[in-house]
């Protein structure tokens, strides 16, 4: 039980690493996952992103601490659980983010040094722009032009700023998670071994060397490395577990301090976002076609016979980037249409016609904490987002849903818009809006900077006071992308392969 490396976490980032370091046949590696095998049908098939959010089996289903912010509520944060981590339960979409964002990280990850490995990654990694053209959606995209926000069929592209349809993860119809693009295609390597149901509770240290890990009463041995791809908030807690992190925290538990690092659990991120629920004047919805017998048939139908259809998109459809703020140098909202309204993502679509406007701020002034509850590594860590603590964040929540319902009232969009039927009328003041946003904001399901680069691991990902160590997730962003953080996890993965093996990188 002895392995060149151990991979902690066979998520987004896991798997690239599974992949890469195994393909030469000259390193053993272990991929260890706590959840299961990705054999349940609802993950492979996009639509399904809605039966797998609150998969009691799928879906770690995190909860945050009360936020005081949010009038005490506990936000919900869901989070993959087999293989390929969140990339097998998210809503598929890739946006890498802006050169500006990778720019000011720095420290070796400047755009000039991540870009091939973005373009690296799309040799395993399928992403699709919607094809299908949706009327409703066509109108959200015209109405954003009229709002000055031009056409943009690639936000991926040389141009962010824009309305288009979405790139998503997808192959012919199917949901191409990390586990499907990168761990399939290893799994036959002799080199490469995956335990699923494999639950990591501890690292194994000799001195402030990691040699290994501890999971279901087992422990293995790594004669190289052993990487943490566990996420944003269990790789902080496992560091933590292991007597890495705030010495505060450490020996309040109990902890033998192995190195005191401050940064291990600070920092979190999210995009905290609110979603705009509208009636529509058209059945022209998945709310239509999933309520009305003969268009679920048929729906059904055309998934099976084409791959083709709502079952074959998943949830959002068409995306509009833009600045909102006047001093804004870059491109500072993101906003969303879906074609499907319900009370909260995931529920049941209404029983009318509906459609959904969802948005968040890009780049969030606000930070959390992640910090271990008890010595039990079964017990989730306490989440504390800290929402809407500065005054750039309030701000730019309510200048989003102005932007938004300017949107729903242009010429192209406004003959589709029945009623807001939530916030409603009631949420008009600045106060009311932030109001409605504690009173339902939601989590963007974006996680990141709690092992970020600098404080707690060094450029190349080494965790800092250690050897025989690395963290590579989406933990180690400094600060979150401007845009959905999937592909940025894979492409942190590419890179940290490349700094594992020793290789100077692709430029």
């Amino acid at each position: 039980m002895t392995f060149d490396y151990i991979v902690v976490g066979a998520g987004s980032a896991g798997c690239v690493l599974a992949n890469r370091l195994s393909a030469d046949g000259r390193h053993t590696v272990l991929l260890l996952e706590a959840g299961p095998p990705d054999n349940h049908p609802w993950i492979h098939i996009p639509i399904g992103y809605g039966r797998t959010m609150f998969h009691p089996v799928l879906n770690w289903g995190f909860h945050t601490d009360p936020d005081p912010n949010m009038n005490g509520r506990r936000i919900y944060w869901p989070r993959g659980r087999t293989l390929g981590g969140s990339s097998a339960v998210n809503g598929l979409i890739q946006i890498r983010g802006q050169p500006e964002d990778f720019d000011a990280w720095g420290q070796g990850w400047d755009w000039q040094d991540v870009e091939p490995y973005f373009r690296r990654s799309l040799e395993l990694l399928s992403v699709e722009t919607i094809s299908q053209r949706n009327e409703l959606v066509d109108a959200f995209i015209a109405g954003a032009g009229e709002l000055g926000v031009p056409r943009n069929d690639d936000f991926n592209g040389a141009r962010q700023e824009g309305a288009g349809y979405l790139q998503l993860t997808t192959r012919n119809g199917r949901r191409c998670s990390a586990a499907t693009a990168y761990l399939k295609p290893a799994r036959g390597r002799p080199n490469l071994r995956v335990e699923t149901g494999a639950h990591v509770t501890s690292l194994v240290f000799e001195g402030r060397k990691a040699v290994g890990v501890r999971y279901r009463n087992t422990e293995v041995k790594a004669r190289r490395e052993v990487i943490l791809a566990a996420g944003a908030l269990q790789s902080p807690q496992l560091l933590q577990l292991s007597g890495i992190g705030p010495g505060e925290v450490l020996q309040r538990h109990g902890i033998p301090v192995v190195a005191e690092l401050p940064g291990v659990g600070a920092n979190l991120q999210d995009h905290l976002a609110l979603r705009l629920l509208y009636k529509c004047t058209k059945p022209v919805t998945t709310n239509d076609d999933l309520r009305n017998v003969w268009r679920k048939a048929r729906t059904g139908l055309r998934y099976l016979l084409f791959r083709s259809g709502p079952m074959a998109i998943g949830v959002m459809t068409g995306g509009l980037i833009t600045k909102v703020m006047p001093d804004a140098r870059t491109p500072d909202m993101q906003v969303f249409i879906s074609t499907v309204s319900a009370e909260q993502r995931g529920a049941n679509p209404h029983p009318w016609s509906g459609f959904t406007l969802v948005y968040y701020p890009m780049r969030p002034t606000s930070r959390g904490t992640v910090e271990i509850r008890s010595r039990d590594a079964l017990e989730p860590p306490s989440m504390k987002p800290n929402y809407l603590s500065t005054d750039y964040d309030r701000r730019m929540m309510v200048e989003g849903a102005r932007l938004v319902r300017r949107l729903a009232a242009t010429r192209a969009l406004s003959p589709y818009v029945l009623e807001e039927y939530s916030p409603g009328p009631a949420a008009r003041t600045d106060e009311e809006i932030l109001d409605a946003v504690r009173n339902s904001g939601s989590s963007g399901y974006h996680p990141c900077g709690t092992c970020a680069i600098g404080s707690v691991v060094d450029s190349q990902l080494r965790v800092r006071g250690v050897e025989g160590l690395r963290v590579i997730d989406a933990s180690v962003m400094p600060s979150v992308v401007s845009g959905n953080t999937n592909a940025a996890t894979i492409m942190l993965a590419e890179k940290g392969a490349d700094h594992i093996l020793g290789r100077q990188g692709l430029l």
